[in-house]
């Protein structure tokens, strides 16, 4: 990626930030539904910087429930990205969040992904990243690449 490449990402990530805080908000929003917005918008920047190419975000369907976070292109592979954002480790991995039931979930919601594609026959790959925005430090991020398959 280019230098102009990385200071334009940057920059846009400010500005969306900037205008998300100039925003006033309706309703009250809860923590972890703020967090989790706040993380799904770091995973787009952080992706772009690792140089994915994102073509989707909470892509949903009317044919199965859930949401796919991010449907980003990493070179010629498409990867189906869940975001787990916390703002502790107390408890446990972020990662540790994708169970079975929501690996279920989210190869469901790649196939309906997949059948919208007039090319269905692309290497697939589902990555889990997780991020922590503990207070005093900045946020950190851990890519899990192909943290599950389709079985």
């Amino acid at each position: 990626m280019s230098p102009l490449e990385k200071v334009r990402i940057a920059s846009l990530e400010i500005f969306l930030n900037w205008l998300d805080r100039l925003t006033p908000r309706r309703r009250r929003e809860p923590a972890h539904l703020a967090t989790g917005r706040r993380g799904e918008r770091a995973a787009f920047f952080h992706l772009r910087r690792l140089g994915f190419v994102v073509t989707a975000q909470r892509w949903r369907t009317p044919k199965a429930a859930g949401d796919l976070d991010l449907v980003a292109w990493d070179n010629d592979v498409l990867c189906f990205v869940e975001v787990k954002t916390r703002t502790t480790r107390a408890v446990a991995p972020a990662e540790a969040a994708v169970d079975t039931d929501k690996k279920r979930m989210l190869r469901k919601m790649a196939h309906h992904y997949l059948r919208q594609l007039p090319n269905r026959d692309v290497p697939v790959r589902f990555d889990i990243l997780s991020i922590y925005f503990e207070a005093g430090s900045s946020a950190e991020f851990t890519l899990f690449r192909g943290a599950f398959g389709w079985q």
